[in-house]
């Protein structure tokens, strides 16, 4: 196994520049980051490029792709997180296109910003059984470092697909699907369920865009308290929930 120990290497520059955005489009990958998350990527049928595996790390190391032994520096100049990792790779990120037909429950964010938001949905959406989930294109990247660790795995479980989400509801409504989003001035009756239902979760400060409310039925949660609306990530799960259970 080669070994490197200087932070300028080209390999750990380019694991690095994955940290923005532009370079995971213009290069199709992006950065995983720690034992739980790079095994559970490899595992999952992800195309992984590099893994680098710290000097001493005491773990199997048979990973289907180049793999670099580096020093404590290196790896504490690839690692994002405050806690030292042992792993990190660079993957290739899944290319997912819409299917004809959708199965299940359909969860959309749109212009969810937070990462930790948009990792935790992904999250929920799989621990609840959700078939997919849709994000709008000014979401929070599924592949950037926090919401990589914020979904633990979960944006390899599931397909995550990026779409124009009032071209998406379209699409589920033509497919006889009942879609629901969270809305201040919505009913506090929820429609029938059945097993075709979509929840549209919207952006943290402005709700669901008013092109996409007009495709769904609007839904406000009945609260007790006077907060006057949830967090974007507790609001989806507890109505996937309610959906899903």
């Amino acid at each position: 196994m080669d070994r490197i120990t200087s932070r300028t290497n080209p390999r750990v520059q380019r694991a690095r520049s994955l940290r923005e955005g532009k370079y995971r489009k213009e290069t199709g990958c992006h950065f995983v980051e720690g034992d739980k998350l790079v095994r559970e990527a490899l595992s999952s049928g992800v195309k992984g490029e590099t893994v680098f595996v710290r000097e001493g790390y005491a773990g199997a190391v048979d990973f289907p792709c180049e793999t670099l032994l580096v020093s404590d520096s290196v790896m504490d100049a690839l690692s994002t997180a405050g806690t030292p990792q042992s792993l990190c790779a660079v993957a290739r990120t899944p290319a997912l296109f819409l299917p004809e037909a959708f199965s299940g429950t359909v969860l959309l964010l749109e212009d969810v910003q937070d990462p930790g938001n948009v990792g935790t949905l992904i999250r929920t959406a799989d621990a609840l059984g959700a078939s997919c989930v849709i994000l709008s294109p000014q979401c929070a990247d599924p592949f950037s470092p926090k919401t990589l660790r914020s979904s633990m795995g979960s944006v390899y479980h599931l397909p995550v697909y990026t779409r124009d989400i009032p071209a998406a509801l379209n699409i589920l409504n033509t497919q006889g699907y009942t879609c629901l989003c969270g809305h201040l001035r919505g009913s506090e009756t929820l429609p029938p369920k059945t097993d075709k239902m979509a929840l549209l979760v919207g952006n943290e400060g402005n709700g669901v865009t008013d092109a996409s409310a007009a495709l769904c039925y609007p839904y406000r949660l009945p609260m007790s308290g006077r907060a006057e609306s949830l967090n974007a990530a507790v609001f989806g799960a507890i109505l996937l929930y309610e959906l899903l259970k």
